[in-house]
């Protein structure tokens, strides 16, 4: 099979989320081809180039989710938007055109304005009725780019701010979006032309996103949205995986950010139908956990398209570290991750000193990089200083240099070369989030055979079955009593990690989660379109027939004639689409290796 990989500010680039498991994905199967359809989200996340792709990567085709900052400041000024409507609507579209962009911009923008308040995910005639006006304006404006080749002039005229001002106005919308004001209307204008950016693209071509099987987006939003516009011109299957759910994101995004209220409520609702349109669009959803799958569900993905397939991750490298015991210390706990207020170290270091006062040997290494929130104001600064305050240096006497029981390190150094070490250098991992989606740390220190203790958030208890600790989030004396508990005794500490590490080996490996997309992309193509009954397999340009040329459905009595579909070839409604594997002849993209062979 031929897939067409879709991803947003990930693979392949050297940065982002999705880069891990996409690589091995693509070099797990080498039974198929793959096409990479790229999104990237930022000027330096295109600079740090792409990983080395394997030469099943046929080919690589990008394009940037981001602007430079001075067309940013310009698409703020109302005189800016004026003379792009110039030059945009007026001179590029004739007035058909105008009016069919004022139609379907209208439709969007009322759908998304509706339910800005409520959230598109309730259930009702309101919620379907605007389901209903997203997708008529989305697929409205899909068809439009692709006659007239864009639609980014158009979305930063004139135009389409006073439609969002309209929008904004008409009876019946919330409080909220009711009071925005000029700048929230330029504001959520920007960020509508940023979002729908993949319609504009040129990939939806016969010999682009049309002679692929099958798109796998690898998360939903603006990655599956070219998949959504695959599916309505060439009738591609769609298959969304999501690790974690970046529209929860949109829905608690701070009220301190740069965004106005009211363009936050937007923007949500935005996301929220551009959601449950690609649920309702995708063949298969294959959400990574439980946590994930009800956020799915709750935007409309019918369960009968819902396979959780848990993240693959490498346990070859925490292998030496699982058959030890205790091998950094019974009395150390150890915390892995990235330095952020969403980890709630302040919570930890309280939590701590609950514990020392019970167990004065006990000490707490911190492994992890910070994240900066403001130039001079980071929220490891402040760790480092209420550490120093609830755990003054202690020395044996006034001669000695004092020692403090919490240190915070990175992984690297001589002490501790790499991730497996740190995870050795205690007896229990400590993690205590407040928001978290997939927990990796926890899995891998599952892989060491470490017992745990965790917070309540996210997949944890999911993850982590029977095999560790689970508190409630934001409660150090929960946290302190869970791992005192474990402190003192050994013999539970050893159980809970052997039997966390059989759990991690059964469900987390990547050889499971490989089998998993193996099978669905087999059922997908399985449920292809038969072609009609053939004497004999069509046989491949070596010689050799064929695998799955003549689909077991063309030999059942009965079977629908059928009459055969061109590789690329647009979708009828009253053809159905016959997959490139399954057309004789040479690959119709064959040749074009050259812009996958290597680093960028």
């Amino acid at each position: 099979m031929r897939i067409g990989l879709l991803t947003d500010g990930g693979y392949p680039y050297a940065t982002g989320e999705s880069r891990l498991w996409c690589d091995r994905l693509v070099r797990g199967l080498p039974q198929h081809e793959f096409d990479l359809f790229a999104l990237s989200r930022s000027a330096d996340q295109e600079q740090q180039g792409w990983v080395r792709l394997p030469d099943r990567v046929v080919r690589v085709r990008t394009a940037p989710m981001w602007t430079d900052e001075d067309d940013r400041r310009h698409a703020e000024r109302p005189r800016g938007l004026t003379g792009r409507l110039a030059t945009g609507l007026g001179r590029s579209y004739g007035r058909r055109d105008r009016r069919r962009f004022t139609a379907h911009v209208t439709a969007l923008v009322g759908a998304v304005c509706a339910g800005a308040e409520t959230g598109s995910e309730t259930d009702g005639t309101d919620a379907g009725t605007a389901r209903g006006l997203f997708a008529d304006g989305l697929y409205g404006l899909a068809d439009l780019a692709r006659e007239r080749g864009g639609l980014q002039t158009a979305l930063r005229s004139e135009t389409a701010v006073r439609i969002v001002e309209a929008a904004c106005r008409a009876p019946g919308t919330g409080r909220t979006v009711h009071s925005a004001t000029v700048p929230d209307y330029l504001a959520f204008a920007a960020e509508l032309e940023r979002a729908l950016c993949p319609l504009s693209l040129d990939w939806y071509e016969e010999d682009g996103l049309g002679a692929v099987d099958l798109c796998h987006a690898a998360s939903g939003g603006a990655a599956a949205l070219p998949g959504l516009l695959a599916k309505r011109f060439f009738g591609v299957p769609l298959l969304v995986t999501e690790h974690g759910m970046p529209l929860r994101a949109h829905y608690l995004a701070a009220p301190e950010a740069a965004l106005g209220a009211p363009v936050r409520a937007l923007l949500a609702n935005f996301h929220g139908l551009l959601a449950s349109e690609v649920y309702r669009q995708a063949a298969v959803i294959t959400p990574g956990n439980t946590h994930v799958r009800r956020w799915q569900e709750r935007f409309g993905a019918g369960r009968g398209k819902l396979r959780t397939v848990y993240p693959g991750m490498e346990a070859e490298r925490f292998g030496a570290v699982g058959e030890e015991h205790d091998g950094g210390g019974p009395a150390t706990l150890v915390w892995i991750g990235r330095i952020e207020p969403a980890k709630d170290l302040i919570a930890l270091l309280h939590a701590f000193a609950e514990v020392r006062r019970t167990e004065p040997d006990a000490r707490l290494r911190i492994f992890g990089a910070p994240v900066q929130e403001r130039e001079g104001d980071t929220y490891l600064a402040h760790c480092r200083a209420l550490a120093a305050q609830l755990f003054p240096d202690e020395a044996t006497d006034a001669h000695a240099e004092g020692d403090n029981p919490v240190t915070f390190e990175e992984i690297g150094g001589p002490e501790v070369p790499d991730l497996a070490e740190a995870y050795a250098a205690g007896g229990v991992v400590v993690l205590s989030s407040v928001v978290e989606g997939f927990p990796i740390s926890l899995v891998e220190a599952m892989f060491c055979g470490r017992a745990t203790v965790s917070t309540d958030v996210g997949a944890v208890v999911e993850v982590v079955g029977g095999t560790g600790l689970v508190v409630p989030p934001r409660n150090p004396r929960a946290l302190a009593d869970a791992c005192v508990e474990l402190l003192r005794d050994p013999e539970r500490r050893a159980r809970l990690g052997a039997a966390a590490r059989a759990r991690a080996l059964e469900l987390f490996t990547v050889e499971q989660n490989l089998a998993a997309f193996r099978g669905i992309y087999l059922d997908l193509a399985g449920h292809a379109p038969p072609r009609p009954t053939a004497p004999a397999a069509p046989r491949g340009p070596d010689g050799p027939p064929r695998p799955f040329a003549t689909p077991p459905e063309a030999h059942v009595l009965g079977a629908p004639s059928l009459e055969p579909v061109a590789a690329g070839a647009p979708a009828s409604a009253g053809a159905p689409r016959v997959p490139s594997w399954a057309i004789g002849g040479e690959s119709v993209c064959a040749g074009a290796r050259g812009a996958g062979d290597g680093d960028a």
